[in-house]
């Protein structure tokens, strides 16, 4: 089986779900070529912003539960259903490859970091999905350096699946902004360019930028990434959805193969 490819998402706010514009349309870009590739994934490791847990955890449950993790929006949003199913064999092979430094925990489920695209890139949950946890108390470069223990699922035919935003501030977001202020524009840009041109250095140590305190103030949004980039290894980067929005919030994609 030809290697998976690797894919890391940004997702923004929950609205995406039962959004329809440019940025939902190129997710269902991204997401049919996964679907219709020859070698279409059996399952997803999914990495979620939103699992953000003192721990490295994996799910597995064979119907994990829909999180609805969000407050005051729509009942429109809270009504959307995303039936995915778990994958036994994926939760088994990701113990196998992490050993003690992985737990089984089901307490959780199918967060709207995951959801929220998934229901673009692949309707009606075609895929079993199976999330893992982002470590809170890992450092960049423990979260970089779990990507290559990961990375033999992609020969085993799983797609390594990760949602955050390079950049994401809340308290900054300007509700009436189509697009992204000047700080978050100079950061998304930098390391989409250090992504592209491999700079893993520049990326996992992200906090020397000078835009770095505004665009991450706090990690679980940007280390997603990380785990990603360990994972594609020395794959070439195609960036999709490059683009900001609310102000400071960053949507930009990346797919490695």
């Amino acid at each position: 089986m030809k290697k998976t490819p690797v894919i890391f998402t940004g997702h923004g706010s929950p609205m995406l779900a039962i959004d329809e514009n440019d940025l939902t349309r190129e997710m269902q870009r991204v997401g049919a070529d996964v679907l219709t590739s020859e070698d279409r994934p059996k399952a997803i490791l999914a990495i979620s912003a939103h699992w953000y847990v003192p721990g490295t955890y994996i799910q597995s449950a064979d119907k994990p539960r829909q999180i609805y993790d969000m407050y005051g929006f729509p009942e429109e949003l809270y009504q959307l259903q995303y039936p995915a199913k778990g994958c036994s064999e994926l939760t088994q092979d990701v113990c196998q490859l992490l050993g003690n430094d992985v737990s089984i925990d089901d307490s959780w489920g199918i967060d709207h970091g995951t959801w929220s695209v998934m229901v673009h890139m692949f309707p009606n949950a075609p895929i079993p999905v199976v999330q893992l946890s982002v470590n809170s108390t890992f450092t960049p470069d423990q979260c970089f350096e779990l990507g290559p223990k990961l990375a033999p699922l992609r020969e085993k035919g799983y797609l390594i699946w990760a949602s955050g935003n390079i950049v994401h501030n809340l308290r900054r977001v300007e509700w009436n902004k189509r697009g992204g202020s000047e700080a978050a524009k100079h950061f998304n840009q930098d390391i989409v360019d250090n992504v592209i041109a491999g700079n893993i250095d520049n990326i996992i140590h992200y906090e020397n930028h000078e835009h770095a305190a505004y665009a991450v103030p706090t990690p679980e949004h940007y280390l997603p990434l990380l785990y990603c980039l360990g994972a594609a290894g020395t794959d070439k980067a195609t960036p999709f959805n490059n683009t900001c929005t609310l102000g400071s919030m960053a949507m930009t994609g990346f797919v490695w193969a």
